[in-house]
């Protein structure tokens, strides 16, 4: 089964609506990816908590030996030759 697309795009359609009505000036013009800056301030900050504890609350937890077991598990994932 073929995976689906990562971020859902717009019907052709309504990108040439949203085009005719920003250029006979019906609508605001849409800034381009790069330079839209609106996030959700909430999803931010939990986004930040987690990276900054994941990795060291998670090493804390784990035996030396556990952590080479894992280290070693995560190179061969990374070496392992796809067929």
């Amino acid at each position: 089964m073929p995976k689906p697309p990562a971020k859902l795009r717009p019907d052709v359609a309504e990108t040439a609506f949203r085009t005719m009505m920003e250029a006979t000036g019906q609508a605001e013009k849409t800034p381009p990816p790069g330079e839209r800056t609106e996030k959700n301030a909430d999803a931010v900050a939990r986004g930040a908590k987690g990276g900054k504890k994941g990795g060291t609350a998670r090493a804390a937890l784990f035996t030396p030996e556990q952590r080479v077991e894992a280290a070693r598990l995560a190179a061969q994932a990374r070496w392992k030759k796809t067929e």
